[in-house]
């Protein structure tokens, strides 16, 4: 009877291992991952944001949580369908400050860990952000937005009492008028500001037409270091930033770096007696690395720590005894945790310190240093967004697991690393092959090349609900990083230097051959897409070849001359990805437009974008959508209204970018297919 029973179970089982339980767009709702987190100054709490999506508002939320360093007592510190956020812990550890919208707007509350008790101690009319504690715990810094006033140039007489006229005229004089994800912008700057930790009224610190984003106290709590461009020509050279040291009672500003190029995120040692900083010297590459300094805290004996490293510093944090430093950086799609010392020696503690950027497979993440250089992390994998990770002892461990309802039910394709030659230059390129659950090497696949953006960006092995969902319909999904990307060097960055798109169509085609090679793929059921700078190698690539099978154009440049006078970052463009301006340069710039190859397509292709977008405008994909039509191609245009260049900063917009994606490639695909 016994045997019996356990041939039952075995055959139970057998059976539910073949019942598959797909990833669907629908799930994107109950996806959580960790974000923001931060130690305790004794290293003994972490406390971290937990961002989930509610439903019924469509709308990404977020509350405070907190944890026991070794993983013990995790529960929320707020709850509620609200935005919670930003949270620091006070220097002496009993309180933290964060910002939360749950009375309607962003403003700044104080909470009391050992009584729970809280005070909102702002009343804002703008949002504040970067708060930052003073030494002695009494004051909370921060920046925050002053409106400057309307610009009029002429102004209407003679409107008659209750008479009903248009808005008056806007008049704008600005070479950055508007911006992705803001729209147009209003009349004013983010200013530096102090308020007590008792609440009342905030005192702005820094004025003039600058923007200051982030104000770091110096230990003796009479100066705020912080960084920006006030250079005379900041409007058409927005990169060369300084950093600058403000006298919080009288305003006088000491500025302590010169040189030509971006300086930014200083931070003062544990002792004051040094302060560190980011920048790099601007040569006007496409693809700057972004490097690590210190200087003594009057501006004098600045020394470059990360020069023989070749990566780019995403942010940093001094250790306890100031004798090092903690980096974090991009390295072949991972995201590292190093130490450096103050000469220069690097030391790597940290893999897998990403996992933010749920909808497509970019490296991002971060992290903080407390008591006893402690260090909490985002963790993420190619199975799961990021979770919250430390490092304690010399130990890594992984604190929780958000997804583990959701994982446990659903099937997810499993994700393998690939590296192959490029078949212009034999240079090897890194990529990685999602398979879809319940894969079959015997039998034949559609392909789904998957092209990211930037185009100095980086994919690596993290989890994408868009490839996910993408090999749940059926599809193996291939993803890599082609020269250009970032994580990979200055010398890999700059191959594409004003010479984008170029080789890296052959990056990309080599891939997509080294996966046919592996014997599981249709080679009549190709299908590609990409957003952004991923769109622009799209719409490239059925420019050059007919091999897909169908194409999803999204968020793309289709011509560059319209491009770099149209975006919105006018001062930018043209100066670092091209060699000047485009009436200088007409022949360049037709010559890397997609546009100048619309003759050639076939493939049938749809463009995607978001009404809003004013980083790759949509009128990009309407002259190329007009482009297709006149030539009789067979093409569609999905526009998504309210997104701006973030398409997925709303749940359902990124449900509604993947349905049509694969809608559109559904249409071209063998209904045979797995």
């Amino acid at each position: 009877m016994k045997k019996l029973l356990l041939l039952l179970i075995a055959l139970c089982i057998g059976h539910l291992s073949f019942t598959q339980n797909l990833l669907e767009p629908i799930d994107i709702f109950d996806i959580e991952y960790v974000s923001d987190p931060q130690v305790s100054p004794d290293g003994s709490q972490i406390i971290y944001t937990r961002n989930f999506k509610d439903i019924m508002t469509d709308k990404n939320l977020s509350n405070l949580w907190i944890i026991n360093a070794d993983g013990t007592v995790n529960r929320p510190l707020t709850t509620g369908n609200q935005n919670d956020r930003s949270a620091r812990w006070s220097p002496d550890g009993n309180k933290i400050v964060y910002l939360s919208n749950k009375d309607g707007s962003s403003q700044i509350y104080l909470r009391w860990l050992d009584s729970g008790s809280e005070s909102k101690l702002s009343n804002l009319q703008k949002g504040p952000s970067n708060l930052t504690w003073s030494p002695d715990g009494k004051w909370i810094a921060f920046s925050m937005f002053v409106d400057g006033k309307p610009k009029v140039l002429a102004s209407l007489e003679g409107k008659p009492k209750g008479a009903k006229w248009n808005e008056p005229a806007i008049y704008i004089d600005d070479m950055k008028y508007r911006a992705d994800g803001a729209g147009y912008l209003k009349q004013g700057y983010r200013h530096l500001h102090v308020i007590s930790a008792d609440g009342g009224t905030a005192r702005q610190i820094t004025s003039g037409d600058y923007n200051f984003n982030r104000g770091e106290w110096s230990p003796d709590g009479k100066h705020l270091l912080t960084s920006t461009n006030m250079h005379p020509d900041r409007e058409t050279t927005p990169r060369n930033s300084e950093v600058h040291l403000i006298e919080i009672e009288s305003g006088d500003i000491t500025t302590l770096t010169d040189r030509f190029g971006p300086d930014a995120n200083p931070q003062f040692s544990p002792d004051g007696s040094m302060i560190a900083y980011m920048g790099s010297d601007d040569n006007y590459d496409g693809y700057q690395v972004a490097e690590l300094y210190v200087m003594n805290a009057d501006g004098s004996e600045k020394k470059l720590l990360s020069g023989n490293h070749d990566r780019s510093i995403n942010d940093f944090a001094w250790s306890e005894d100031g004798q090092s430093l903690f980096i974090s950086n991009d390295n072949e799609g991972d995201i590292q945790i190093s130490s450096i010392t103050l000469n220069g020696n690097v030391n790597k503690m940290i893999d897998g310190a990403g996992g933010v950027s749920i909808g497509r497979p970019y490296a991002a993440g971060s992290f903080s240093v407390g008591g006893n250089d402690v260090i909490a992390f985002t963790h993420g994998g190619p199975d799961h967004p990021s979770d919250l990770g430390v490092f304690r002892n010399g130990v890594i461990k992984r604190l929780t697991q958000l997804n583990e309802d959701l994982f446990s039910i659903k099937d997810i394709g499993e994700v393998e690393e690939i590296w192959y030659e490029s078949s212009y230059d034999g240079r090897k390129i890194q990529g990685w092959i999602c398979k879809p659950p319940g894969f079959d090497p015997n039998k034949k696949y559609p392909l789904m090349l998957e092209i990211h953006g930037g185009p100095f960006a980086t994919y690596g092995p993290w989890f994408s609900s868009e490839v996910q969902l993408y090999a749940a319909a059926g599809y193996v999904v291939l993803y890599t990083n082609p020269r250009g990307s970032s994580s990979y060097g200055k010398e890999f960055g700059n191959l594409i230097h004003h010479n984008y798109p170029s080789q890296d169509y052959d990056d990309l085609m080599s891939g997509v051959d080294e996966v046919i090679d592996m014997g599981y793929i249709d080679e009549d059921q190709l299908f590609v897409t990409g957003g952004s700078g991923g769109g622009v190698l799209t719409s490239w690539i059925v420019g050059k070849t007919d091999r897909f099978a169908a194409a999803v154009v999204a968020k793309p440049v289709i011509n560059w001359y319209s491009f770099v006078l149209y975006a919105d970052n006018p001062a930018t463009f043209y100066k670092y990805w091209f060699p000047g301006k485009p009436w200088e340069h007409l022949e360049h710039y037709m010559k890397r437009s997609p546009i100048s190859l619309v003759g050639n397509v076939t493939t049938p292709t749809m463009l995607l974008t978001g009404e809003e977008d004013y980083r790759t405008p949509i009128a990009e994909s309407e002259q190329y959508y007009a482009a297709l039509k006149l030539n009789g191609v067979e093409s569609a245009m999905v526009r998504i209204p309210g997104a701006s260049h973030g398409i997925a900063a709303r749940p359902s917009n990124l449900m509604a970018k993947v349905a049509n994606i694969l809608a559109w490639c559904e249409k071209y695909r063998k209904k045979s297919m797995p």
